[in-house]
């Protein structure tokens, strides 16, 4: 049910740590740890010494990835509580950021697009922030209707959480909102909409 081929869908390159940046800036959601913790042979302590690793827990299947992180022995490693609490950091380090600094982001879609956003806000470039996704597939998604967001959509159509309507979610993907866009799949008969499919878990 999804429309192929819109180039504004996010690709996600992966994250290779810079090694002449003067300072890096890392953030990470679930298991997201993992496209960090996965380059440790490149982590040398050099680098280590100039990494500040922004990390909040989400569900991460056991896995001790704080643990892991904490072990990298980076320059400042914090844990956020929250999403809200983590990108409230990382636009505070953002802000006082010298030049030569290099943000890496890492995640599910929905935290590496408000990531984004921050940094976009702040004048960087996304064409020169590496990002990796990882964990789960679900989105956020923007109803167009009633402007409302939704978190952590895995099926199409699904019920918007704000307005109620049966929103089809399209690939169509804004960067200024960090949302995937859902549009009313059942607008000329209501009630006609088709029982919704997993397709981003």
């Amino acid at each position: 049910m999804l429309v192929q081929g819109i180039k504004s869908r996010p690709t996600y390159r992966g994250i290779a740590i810079e090694p002449h940046a003067k300072r890096h800036i890392i953030a990470l959601e679930g298991e997201g740890a993992l496209a960090l913790t996965e380059q440790r042979q490149a982590l040398t302590p050099e680098i280590l010494s100039r990494c500040e690793v922004l990390y909040v827990p989400r569900s991460s299947r056991g896995q001790d990835h704080d643990l892991a992180l904490a072990a990298l022995g980076a320059d400042v490693f914090w844990q956020a509580p929250t999403i809200a609490t983590l990108l409230f950091r990382l636009k505070a380090s953002l802000t006082n950021a010298t030049m030569g600094t290099r943000l890496y982001i890492s995640g599910t879609e929905g935290f590496i697009g408000q990531a984004m956003q921050i940094a976009l806000d702040l004048g960087m470039d996304f064409n020169s922030i590496p990002t990796e996704h990882r964990g789960s597939l679900a989105r956020r998604v923007q109803c167009v209707h009633c402007k409302g967001i939704t978190e952590n959509v895995t099926v199409s159509p699904f019920q918007c959480s704000h307005c109620g309507l049966s929103l089809l979610v399209r690939d169509h993907y804004s960067r200024r909102l960090a949302a995937f866009q859902g549009v009313n799949i059942d607008a000329e008969e209501p009630g006609t909409a088709p029982d919704p499919e997993e397709l981003f878990s």
